[in-house]
């Protein structure tokens, strides 16, 4: 037996090991609901379910469940070779993430802004990840309708949430929260369908 046919044994006999050290499975199983129920959190405050002094309401369940959820996601696709969807939940992670930052900071005067500079801050964050959703939005037109819908409807959103903070606008706030439930419903979906398909279904249309 020839060097090079000992060298095609070891080659067939480490490709199965190296195909089985490959973690599996479907990283939005992780990331869908972590963005939903900060979603759900974050639209409820919006709407008026907590009292407008309660900004901070939904922090707990964005920094702790939300962002952490969403990192963990993006780091499993990375693992599995899903770019794309890493790219998606590393960016939202990161939304999600400096939101808390953002809401918990200028709280408590972490950042040295004055008051009279507060809204500033806050419309600087908005249109600084208004123009990455969008981005985000027009660079994944390739995937179904429904991921589609989701970015616009964040779009939106967080084009509402600016115009409201610019205008102190208590009715853009209002409609900006029934833009993010709606975008909560869509991801409610997008994870029935994931859920489906991973306990042996078929998964839901997505467009």
């Amino acid at each position: 037996m020839t060097v090079a046919d000992h060298a095609e044994i070891i080659t067939e006999r480490a490709e199965p090991a190296a195909a089985a050290a490959v973690p599996a499975g479907d990283p939005a199983m992780v990331g869908v609901p972590s963005f939903v129920v900060g979603s759900v959190a974050l639209g409820l405050t919006l709407v008026g379910y907590v009292p407008a002094a309660a900004g901070g309401a939904p922090i707990a369940i964005i920094l702790a469940a939300t962002s952490i959820g969403l990192l963990v996601a993006t780091i499993w696709a990375a693992a599995v070779g899903q770019n794309a969807v890493a790219c998606v939940f590393g960016v939202f992670s990161g939304f999600w993430l400096s939101y808390a930052v953002l809401v918990i900071g200028l709280t408590h005067n972490w950042f040295g802004v004055a008051a009279a500079d507060a809204v500033a801050t806050q419309e600087l964050f908005l249109l600084s990840w208004l123009v990455v959703v969008v981005v985000l939005t027009i660079g994944t037109m390739r995937l179904p309708f429904t991921y589609t819908l989701l970015f616009g409807l964040i779009a939106l959103a967080l084009l509402l949430v600016l115009l409201a903070t610019s205008n102190a606008s208590t009715s853009l706030a209002t409609a900006a929260g029934y833009v993010v439930l709606a975008f909560a419903l869509v991801g409610v979906y997008l994870f029935l369908s994931a859920t489906s398909a991973a306990t042996g279904g078929k998964g839901l249309p997505l467009g």
